[in-house]
C-alpha cells in the first residue's frame, strides 16, 4: 500500500467530514493526502459553444479554488508535516474519483454531496465508488464512537476475506478492539419451521445447538489467517440471531468504523454492490468502508 488517501472534496459539510477522516487514515498510515474536485460546467452557465469540461474561469473559477483552498487549510490545520496535494480535475465526480482510485490505497468521500436531495439518504457518487472504485472506499456518515471498536460483517464467504483483511489492519493502526459479526436467521429459522411439525424437543435442541457450534466454527475459521497476521489485534467474535441489515445496523452505534464486503454470499451474480452494504450506507451510524473481492 504506497498509494495516497484520496478525499473527494464538492464544498458540502458532508465532504467537509469527509476531510476530517481522510487526515486520520493519512496521517495513521503515514501517506501523502490527495484532495480532489472534480468540476463539471453546468449547463446553464456554460457561454455558448464552450466545452462543458473546459476550465473554470471568473466568479466559477474563484468558487472551485475556494472549495479546494479551504479543503486543504482544513487539513493541514488538523495534521501538521501531513503532505497534502490537490486537483481539480475536468469531469463527472463518480468518474473522476474513480479514475484516480487506481493509485490510491483508499478513497474517502461523504454519504451526500452538494448535489444531494433532501430526501435522499446516500449520494449517488458515494454509491457507485463503492461499487466501481479501484481501492476500498470510505463513505462517512454517522457519529462514530470514538472509543469504539472497529466492526466487520463477516459471513464466511470467500468474497468477505478482503473485508476481513481491511478490518485488522484498520484496527491494528487505531490500536484499537476488532468486534467480528455474524448474523444468522438459521436457527430461528430452522426452530420456527421445526415447532410447525411433529417433533421431539430434544431432536430441536440438539439441532439448533448444532447450528450454533457450525457458525462459530466457521466464524473462527474466517478469521484464523488474519489473527496470525495482527497477534496485537483483539478480537471479540459475536455471533448474532436475526437478519444481518438491522444487526450490523445495531452494532455500529457504539462502533468508530464499519467494514463490509461489497457483496458477499448472498449476492446475485451481476450485482456489484449487495443488499447488506447498500443497506449500512444508508443507515449506518458510524463511517463505512467497503473492499471488494477483486481488488
Amino acid at each position: 500500500m504506497n498509494g495516497p488517501v484520496l478525499v473527494g472534496v464538492d464544498g458540502s459539510p458532508s465532504a467537509l467530514e469527509a476531510v476530517d477522516a481522510a487526515v486520520q487514515e493519512a496521517s495513521l498510515r503515514g501517506v501523502e493526502l490527495r484532495v480532489v474536485h472534480a468540476f463539471l460546467w453546468p449547463a446553464l452557465h456554460a457561454p455558448p459553444g464552450s466545452s462543458p469540461l473546459g476550465p473554470p474561469t471568473g466568479a466559477v473559477h474563484e468558487t472551485v479554488e475556494g472549495i479546494v483552498a479551504d479543503a486543504v487549510e482544513r487539513a493541514r490545520r488538523q495534521a501538521e508535516g501531513l503532505h497534502v496535494r490537490h486537483a481539480v480535475i475536468a469531469g463527472e465526480a463518480s468518474t473522476v474519483l474513480q479514475a484516480q482510485s487506481r493509485t490510491a490505497q483508499l478513497i474517502v468521500v461523504g454519504h451526500r454531496g452538494s448535489e444531494g436531495f433532501a430526501e435522499l439518504l446516500l449520494g449517488s457518487t458515494a454509491v457507485y465508488l463503492s461499487a466501481h472504485a479501484c481501492c476500498p472506499v470510505m463513505v462517512v456518515r454517522g457519529r462514530p464512537d470514538p472509543a469504539g471498536p472497529v466492526l466487520v460483517a463477516v459471513d464466511g464467504s470467500p468474497q468477505g476475506q478482503p473485508a476481513i483483511a481491511f478490518a485488522f489492519f484498520e484496527a491494528a493502526m487505531r490500536d484499537t478492539e476488532l468486534v467480528a459479526l455474524h448474523a444468522s436467521s438459521t436457527w430461528t429459522d430452522h426452530g420456527e419451521h421445526a415447532l410447525g411439525h411433529p417433533m421431539d424437543l430434544v431432536d430441536l435442541v440438539g439441532d439448533v445447538d448444532r447450528l450454533q457450534q457450525e457458525e462459530e466454527r466457521a466464524l473462527a475459521e474466517a478469521l484464523s489467517a488474519h489473527r496470525d497476521q495482527y497477534p496485537g489485534v483483539t478480537v471479540r467474535p459475536r455471533l448474532v440471531r436475526g437478519r444481518t441489515r438491522p444487526a450490523l445496523i445495531e452494532a455500529s452505534a457504539d462502533a468508530r468504523l464499519m467494514v463490509v464486503g461489497a457483496r458477499g454470499r448472498g449476492g446475485l451474480t451481476g450485482l456489484l454492490l449487495g443488499s447488506v452494504s447498500q443497506a449500512v450506507l444508508h443507515h449506518a451510524h458510524c463511517p463505512v468502508a467497503v473492499v471488494r473481492s477483486d481488488l
